[in-house]
């Protein structure tokens, strides 16, 4: 089954069909400014060997409650889906807008909606549940749904094939390190735990998200100094993260300002680790151990200073890294020093072939979901 994979960005449409064999055909990325797809150059790009799809798979942030596994999609479904914009302002909207350009294009392919909430649906209650009222709770559905699903699944099977270790039994913790980032706990290939919660603006520090601060704090700002909502959410989206702390954004920069003695590049870098880190450590915690850590996404592939200075303080985990493996890494390689407790592993981010697998399992008609499988296969070890 060819299978048209469909990731709407920021600012871009990304297009990529896959083969059978999970090779790529062909892949276009086009310009979506404010979400908006040119219909022309969308239908002169399908108007190639993208057109051939047989099926198309479209990435959706979130899945709220009701979507906990791909589904194809229906006027139903797409109207549901629009439903849980309000769950994720920054990201549905531009997923639902590429959905409906790529199907006006396309009609007669059917579409499958694959969510980065999905991979974490299954997660422990201890993990998903906030403490807050129960009546809260009930009414409004608040709880942890964590994001990057599609690429935490990946590296779930991906890992395991690197490390040739049956999935069942690894214990792994997850750095998808982008301008997003976000760790997971996996364990038996199902997520134990992971930093993003009901938003993702939840976890680690990002390269313009906040990630976790005291709400005390912003209650305070609203209350003394009279900051609005709008004002807040901004801040904490747009203008923190990296770029609050440095003035930039771009990892590279400030690995390149920080070796100069810039002292904000500096401190917008231990901060950065120092909060990865932790959250590292978190993780391992929800497995009761770490059989392989592995970094993935823009940062986490193409930065060896991070990776090596999360290491130097991972190393009561048993991390320990080859310096020049990690420094030449590229593509899909393990780093760790020979010997180490716990494997160390780069891999590329690989969304794409996620999500034609989940698209591939529901069409195929298989008894159960790609999903379900995956969290069935790993119960037995880790528990319910």
């Amino acid at each position: 089954m060819r299978v048209l994979v469909v990731n709407a960005g920021s600012s871009s449409l990304k297009l990529a069909l896959l083969d059978d064999g999970e090779e790529t055909i062909q892949a276009r990325e086009l310009a979506a400014p404010r979400a908006q797809v040119d219909p022309q150059e969308l239908r002169a790009a399908l108007d190639s060997p993208l057109g051939d799809a047989e099926a198309i798979g479209h990435r959706i942030v979130h899945g709220g409650e009701r979507f906990r596994e791909a589904v194809r999609i229906d006027g139903r479904v797409a109207t549901e889906l629009r439903g849980l914009a309000e769950l994720a302002p920054l990201h549905q909207p531009k997923s639902l807008a590429a959905l409906d350009a790529v199907s006006e294009a396309l009609p007669g392919v059917p579409a499958v909606a694959c969510f980065d909430t999905a991979f974490h649906a299954g997660l422990p209650s201890a993990a998903a549940t906030y403490a807050l009222p129960a009546e809260w709770r009930e009414r409004w559905g608040l709880r942890r749904y964590g994001f990057h699903g599609l690429s935490h699944g990946w590296v779930a099977r991906r890992a395991p094939e690197l490390l040739k270790r049956d999935a069942r039994e690894l214990r792994i913790v997850s750095c998808h390190l982008g301008a997003g980032a976000s760790l997971c706990a996996i364990g038996g290939g199902r997520s134990l735990d992971t930093t993003m919660g009901f938003t993702p603006l939840e976890g680690l520090v990002m390269a313009t998200r906040s990630g976790s601060v005291d709400p005390g704090m912003l209650l305070w700002l609203m209350q003394r100094e009279g900051l609005s909502a709008a004002e807040l959410a901004d801040a904490l989206e747009h203008r923190s993260g990296l770029l609050g702390l440095a003035g930039s954004a771009d990892m590279r920069e400030i690995l390149e300002r920080a070796d100069a003695g810039e002292q904000p590049a500096r401190l917008a870098l231990e901060v950065y680790v120092h909060h990865l880190c932790a959250g590292v450590a978190a993780m391992t915690t929800a497995l009761g151990g770490l059989d392989a850590l592995v970094f993935t996404g823009g940062v986490g592939e193409h930065c060896g200073a991070v990776r090596s200075k999360a290491a130097a303080r991972l190393a009561f985990l048993g991390v320990f890294l080859d310096d020049s493996r990690n420094s030449e890494a590229h593509a899909d390689a393990d780093i760790g020093a020979a010997g180490a407790a716990a494997r160390t592993l780069v891999l590329t981010a690989r969304e794409d072939l996620e999500i034609a697998r989940q698209v591939r399992a529901l069409l195929g008609g298989g008894a159960e979901s790609a999903q379900r499988a995956d969290e069935r296969a790993g119960r037995e070890r880790f528990g319910a």
